[in-house]
């Protein structure tokens, strides 16, 4: 298991897979200095 965020850490690379198709590069593809990413399990 990955080590939790704290405060001031920066975000880990990572590529993710897009619910539409494709994939997006985090944090790299991110427009801007401050953004929220939410991760939703919609199938269990």
């Amino acid at each position: 298991m990955a080590e939790k965020l704290n405060t001031g850490d920066s975000f880990p690379p990572m590529t993710v897979d897009l619910v539409g198709g494709g994939s997006m590069n985090l944090p790299g593809d991110l427009d801007g200095g401050y953004n929220i990413v939410l991760f939703y399990r919609g199938h269990w």
